[in-house]
Order: structure tokens, then sequence, then C-alpha cells
């Protein structure tokens, strides 16, 4: 069971150039507890994956603080984030670099001092479980959207972070995949994993079980 996760967006601001404007929004704290999943909707442009980023550690506010357990993370390297932290991109090659899914999976396992042969007995396990198998070799800029969508979240669960932040995951999956996809994040739920889902997809928030909240740019509404 992972330990408790504390997560605070306090009194956020963050403003960045989108060609010809600038955007603006600030953020009430928010909670998402341990083995709790919480879904942001809103519309385009809203400000969901820029909360997203924030939460994960990959932006980092023009003024207010985001905590992880009462610490500003301001203070933390990316690497000490990403610890704690998983985070799935809206857009999954840009986070593939590794030559062969196998690779991508072990590879970060490796780097934490895990022996080769055990990062790629936990490498097949996730591949399997993501109905990679017959591609754990191929090279992986050829891979289909959806694979490449599998694989960039078997690679971040493969961590088991202890937040897990998807941006945009069921996009690029059938209805089956939806569904396997779904009962694997039951399952880190069920580990005690907290999860920040950025979704359009009502249906699938609800068959996690989610609390969702509307973001409309300024902060949060009512659903």
């Amino acid at each position: 069971m992972a330990e408790m996760f504390k997560l605070e967006l306090k009194n956020i601001c963050f403003t960045y150039p989108t060609n010809e404007k600038r955007q603006n929004f600030t953020l009430r704290v928010e909670y998402f507890s341990p083995g709790k999943c919480t879904a942001i909707m809103g519309e385009n442009g809203s400000g969901k994956t820029t909360l997203g980023k924030l939460a994960a550690g990959l932006l980092r506010p023009d003024s207010g603080c985001v905590l992880y357990d009462g610490k500003d993370i301001a203070g933390l390297k990316l690497g000490e984030i990403g610890k704690q932290v998983g985070y799935l991109f809206q857009e999954p090659a840009r986070q593939i670099f590794a030559p062969t899914p196998v690779e991508e999976i072990a590879f970060p396992l490796e780097l934490r001092g895990v022996s080769k042969e055990e990062a790629h007995e936990r490498a097949w396990e996730y591949l399997r479980m993501f109905e990679l198998e017959n591609i754990a070799e191929n090279t992986s800029y050829t891979l289909s959207r959806g694979e490449k969508q599998r694989l960039a979240i078997a690679a971040a669960m493969v961590m088991e972070p202890r937040f897990f932040v998807l941006d945009e995951p069921t996009t690029g999956l059938d209805k089956r995949r939806r569904g396997i996809l779904s009962d694997t994040l039951h399952s880190l739920l069920g580990r005690g994993v907290a999860i920040l889902l950025i979704s359009h997809d009502r249906d699938f928030s609800s068959s996690l079980d989610a609390e969702i909240r509307y973001m409309d740019g300024g902060g949060f509404s009512d659903s």
C-alpha cells in the first residue's frame, strides 16, 4: 500500500506566451488522496494540461507554490520529483526514446539500480499487461499511435509512482483496451496510488469512480 500523498496547488498563477496572447489563471488548493482518482475536465484551452504539468513539476509557477506533503517542489530536482510522480503526456511519442518497447520499460528501472535481468522481467510483465509482447522488440518509432500510447503508460506505471498524472490517456484506445486500462488503474488505486486524470471522457472517468472537477481557466467550478 502506498504511503499517503498530499498534493497542494496553493494560490497558483502561471503565465505563458501563446503566439499573440498570454493566458493567466489562479488555482485554489486541491487535495488528492491515495487510492483516489480526481478527473479534471473542461474546454480546450481551459488549462487542464498546464495544471497537470504544474502538478508533476514539469512547469513551475510564476507565483504561488506546488507542495508535495507540505514541501515546496521548487527545491526539488526533476529527478527527485520523478521518484514520486508519474506523468503521461497527451502525445505519447514525446516521451518514447528507447529503440524498442522492452528497452523503453526496462531502462528507467536500470537507472534506479535494478539489475538488467530483473528490469527486463518486469518489463515483460507490463508488455503482457498492455498486450505489447508481440511487438516487444520492434522499432519503437514504427508503432501505431495506440501502441505508443499503451507503451508510454506502461513505462510510467512500471516505476510505481505514489501519484500519477495522466493527460487524455484513452486517446487512440479502442473500447476493449480502454477497459484494460481502467482495470489496470483500478489496481493502482487499490494499492493506494493517487491519480489525477485529465480527460474529456466522462464515461472512463466514471469507471474509475473519479471525483470530477470542471476547470474553467480561472479555477474550478462544479461539474
